[in-house]
């Protein structure tokens, strides 16, 4: 989920996004936590509770009914920004 996440938002976010980001993805000691508060199965900490969680949470209900099978190749991240 986080990889599908990133490879779609990461070249939007602003600095401080970013940051928060970051935070997120490596701050908790188990991933399983980001993706239960992603998918709002447990409530997110307070010390997550920001904008890039709020965006998490709405690339996890899928509304396009994307299939994500697997993780994106990591050609994305050698591409120039738009």
């Amino acid at each position: 989920l986080a990889s599908l996440f990133a490879k779609e938002n990461l070249n939007r976010m602003s600095e401080q996004q970013l940051n928060l980001y970051d935070r997120l993805i490596n701050e908790p000691s188990n991933d399983w936590d980001i993706y239960y508060w992603a998918t709002e199965a447990k409530p997110t900490p307070a010390e997550f509770e920001n904008d890039v969680m709020a965006m998490l949470r709405e690339f996890a209900k899928n509304k396009k009914r994307e299939q994500r099978l697997r993780q994106p190749d990591l050609e994305y991240l050698f591409e120039p920004s738009r």
